[in-house]
C-alpha cells in the first residue's frame, strides 16, 4: 500500500532516501531549507551548513577490523552505495556527475585493518581492483605501506540535481520550508501548506544531518580544503604519521580538484584559514608532484569550508515512536543522520535501511540499524 512519506534533508542521504522510497511505491516530499544548485551560485557562508555541496564526495575503502567496530557496520553500507553509483554510472555516464577512477592509498602510520589487508583478505571484502603497492612506487621514505584500487568520485552539485531532477521527474514533491523537529512535518497538509499535496503524512524520514539539537552525541566537525582547477587522474590519499591527512578528490565534468584536509571537532568557524590553504597545497604538491604539471603553483579557484555533522558512536540509523501534539497519537520516525565526512560514500546503502525501517514500520516489525 502506496503511503507518503516526508523526508526531512535534502542532502545526499535524503535525496537517496527518498529515490528508494519512490521506488518502494511510496509518495514522497522532500522538506528541506536549502536544495541543490550549481556551485556558482551557493552562498559558501550563509549556506555552509548545508554539507552535502562541500563534501569531497568520493569513496575511501575502510577496511572491517575488530579494533573498529563502527567500521563493520559501515562496510556492506558502502559496498551496496558502490553497486548503486556503478548502476547510474553505467545508464547515465554524462549527466549522473558520477567519476570512475584509481584510488591511491599512502599510509606513514597503518593501523591493524591495513596491516592484515592481502589481497585474498581484499577479495573477501569486494574491493574492486585492490593491489597492495610494492616501496618503490612510494612517494618518499615516510610512507611505510600503499595500495591502490577501483573507486569513485562525483561533482556533487551535477549528482545532487540529477538525482533530485530524477525524483521530481518521477512525481516526487519538494517544500523549501523550515522544519524544527521531526514531529512538526507530520503536521503538514495540502490544507496548510498548499504545495504539500500528497496528504496527510504517515511516516518521517529525519535526513536532516546534523539533528535537531536534541541528540548529545552529535558535533561538528569543521572541513577545510581548497579546491583547484587542475585535474588529476585518481584520487589519491594520505595518512600523516600526527594523525594528520592529505588528499585530492576530482571531480570531474569541468569541477577540478578537491585537495584537503582539516578535520576540526567542534570548530565552528565558518572562514577559510589562509595558512591551512597554504598548508594543504604543499603538503599534496609533495605527495603527488605530477598534479603540477611542471608549474610552481596549483591554481586556486576557491577555499572551502564545510561542517561535517558527526556523531559519536557512529551514525543514528533507526526508528522511533513519537508522541505527536493534539488528538494524532504516535508517529514513526526513520532517524538517518551523523555520518560525518562519509555521506556519499554511505549513502545507498542508509537509503536501504531507510525503506526497510519504514516498510518494517507499516508491517508491523521494529527495524534498528544503528551502529
Amino acid at each position: 500500500m502506496a503511503r507518503h512519506i516526508a523526508v526531512i534533508g535534502s542532502g545526499v542521504t535524503g535525496i537517496s532516501s527518498a529515490i528508494l522510497l519512490q521506488r518502494a511505491g511510496h509518495r514522497v516530499t522532500i522538506i528541506a531549507r536549502d536544495f541543490p544548485a550549481p556551485f556558482e551560485t551557493i552562498n559558501a557562508i550563509s549556506q555552509i551548513n548545508y554539507t552535502s555541496p562541500w563534501g569531497g564526495a568520493h569513496n575511501r575503502w575502510v577496511p572491517p577490523h575488530p579494533s573498529n567496530p563502527q567500521s563493520a557496520f559501515e562496510h556492506p553500507l558502502s559496498i551496496t552505495t558502490f553497486s548503486h553509483m556503478k548502476s547510474l554510472y553505467s545508464f547515465c555516464p554524462q549527466t549522473a556527475g558520477i567519476t570512475f577512477l584509481k584510488g591511491i592509498e599512502y599510509l606513514e602510520a597503518p593501523g591493524p585493518e591495513y596491516q592484515s589487508l592481502t589481497t585474498a583478505k581484499a577479495a573477501e571484502l569486494s574491493l574492486p581492483g585492490f593491489r597492495l603497492l610494492s616501496p618503490s612506487e612510494f612517494p618518499d621514505s615516510k610512507v611505510t605501506w600503499g595500495c591502490e584500487y577501483e573507486t569513485y568520485c562525483v561533482n556533487p552539485m551535477v549528482y545532487l540535481s540529477f538525482l533530485l531532477r530524477r525524483f521530481v521527474h518521477r512525481g516526487g514533491r519538494i517544500l523549501k520550508h523550515i522544519i524544527r523537529s521531526p514531529a512538526e512535518a507530520f503536521s503538514l497538509s495540502a490544507r496548510s501548506t498548499p504545495s504539500l499535496a500528497n496528504g496527510a503524512v504517515d511516516a518521517v524520514v529525519n535526513a536532516s544531518g546534523i539533528g535537531f539539537g536534541d541528540d548529545p552525541a552529535m558535533f561538528i566537525t569543521r572541513g577545510q580544503t581548497v579546491l583547484v582547477a587542475e585535474e588529476c587522474d585518481a584520487t589519491v590519499t594520505r595518512q600523516n604519521a600526527d594523525g594528520s591527512w592529505t588528499f585530492c578528490v576530482p571531480r570531474g565534468f569541468e569541477g577540478g580538484t578537491v585537495i584537503g584536509g582539516t578535520k576540526e571537532m567542534d570548530d565552528w568557524e565558518s572562514a577559510p584559514r589562509p595558512e591551512t590553504r597554504e598548508k594543504l597545497l604543499k603538503a599534496f604538491a609533495g605527495t603527488h608532484p605530477k598534479i603540477l604539471a611542471g608549474k610552481d603553483r596549483l591554481t586556486v579557484i576557491a577555499d572551502i569550508v564545510g561542517r561535517r555533522p558527526s556523531r559519536k558512536g557512529g551514525p543514528r540509523i533507526e526508528g522511533e515512536l513519537l508522541d505527536l501534539v493534539g488528538a494524532n497519537g504516535k508517529g514513526f520516525v526513520m532517524h538517518a543522520y551523523g555520518l560525518g565526512g562519509r555521506g556519499y560514500e554511505l549513502s545507498w546503502g542508509v537509503a536501504e535501511r531507510v525503506v526497510e525501517g519504514v516498510e518494517g514500520y507499516f508491517k508491523g516489525v521494529r527495524r534498528e540499524s544503528r551502529m
